[in-house]
């Protein structure tokens, strides 16, 4: 067995973590410092229509840690991603990247200088191979010239490239399907593929857009050691998740988004009973019922007749209300049936 595929097999939680204790003085709210930040946005928006999608004051990623981005879905985590990433561009606002400025840059440019990212609906190339899906993600290669390709400089790099892609495919665990096409791949191996991929860019910020989703729990597992060991190497990772076992078991800093705005910010345990996040999760009326979770109280049957008649009264409420307003009703019906 190759030292690649040694590693590829160790436990996820074998790996260590350099970000312990780095967290340790940093206030738990909003938009807080970071001691290392790899990556800031400021005054971040981005609007269609007359719906603000994203409206960030600030955010600072931390160096060298796993920073987990939540929230309900339509929080706005995937578009604040694409900002970031230059696959959209804000309406305001500004993006540093390990010091320099990212606002306006092409996503290969960001690629070329160390921010990666993968996508939440995998975005291999089908009909190539696995390993040529790898080796077309190597940075400044003498073949994208077309002077240097027609005189043929690029063979002795193409051979390094080439064993570079394999040798991140041992890490993955993944040499033995190196030849086949990677739309043969499963939605889990094609997830493990494009953070292989990713590797080929040598980035410092990798940035992973659910890549859980869709996973058996075997695979799930190897997904997470691979994360942390990209952890251990001194990679900076941010991921979006919806998995809160994932969360939990990865992260070292997690972000919540809310109707596109940053809303918490703090350690898995903290925001885990964090007032504004479990309101945005289950609204203000549940507040009461997730408190029940948190301490463990578990209500006797007066106490869910209360509720249900409280929930009953309610929604007769909104009964009413919408009997009071026909036409407003009807023409949200027929918005909702043209959509």
């Amino acid at each position: 067995m190759s030292d690649g595929d040694m590693n590829a097999t160790r436990r996820a939680q074998d790996w260590p973590n350099p970000a312990v204790g780095t967290f340790d003085s940093v206030q738990a709210i909003p938009g807080s410092s970071k001691p290392d930040p790899i990556l800031v946005a400021s005054d971040v928006s981005r609007s269609f229509g007359g719906i603000r999608a994203v409206s960030v004051d600030k955010l600072e990623v931390q160096r060298g840690a796993i920073t987990a981005l939540i929230g309900p879905n339509g929080a706005g985590k995937t578009t604040f991603f694409n900002l970031l990433t230059g696959f959209d561009k804000p309406d305001t606002g500004h993006v540093m990247f390990d010091g320099e400025s990212a606002s306006g840059q092409a996503s290969y440019r960001l690629a070329s200088k160390g921010m990666v990212r993968t996508f939440q609906l995998t975005k291999v190339l089908a009909r190539m191979t696995v390993l040529d899906n790898m080796m077309l993600a190597g940075q400044h290669q003498d073949g994208e010239s077309m002077l240097r390709g027609l005189i043929r400089l690029w063979g002795r790099q193409e051979s390094s490239v080439r064993e570079r892609a394999l040798e991140i495919l041992s890490q993955f665990n993944m040499t033995h399907m190196s030849g086949e096409f990677a739309g043969s791949l499963s939605g889990g191996q094609r997830k493990l593929l494009e953070m292989a991929r990713g590797m080929m860019a040598d980035p410092r910020l990798i940035m992973l857009d659910e890549p859980m989703a869709g996973v058996n729990p075997a695979l799930t597992q190897s997904l997470l050691g691979h994360v942390k060991r990209l952890r251990s190497e001194g990679i900076s990772v941010v991921f979006v998740e919806h998995d809160m076992d994932v969360v939990r078991d990865i992260s070292d800093w997690v972000v919540v988004m809310a109707e596109g705005e940053i809303i918490a910010e703090g350690t898995p345990d903290a925001i885990g009973s964090n007032q504004s996040v479990i309101d945005a999760y289950l609204g203000s009326s549940h507040a009461s019922l997730a408190e029940q979770i948190l301490t463990g109280h578990v209500p006797d049957q007066l106490e869910v007749a209360a509720g249900l008649a409280d929930v009953a009264k309610l929604e007769a409420a909104e009964i009413a209300a919408l009997g009071a307003a026909p036409d407003a009703a009807s023409t949200r019906a027929e918005d909702d049936a043209d959509e």
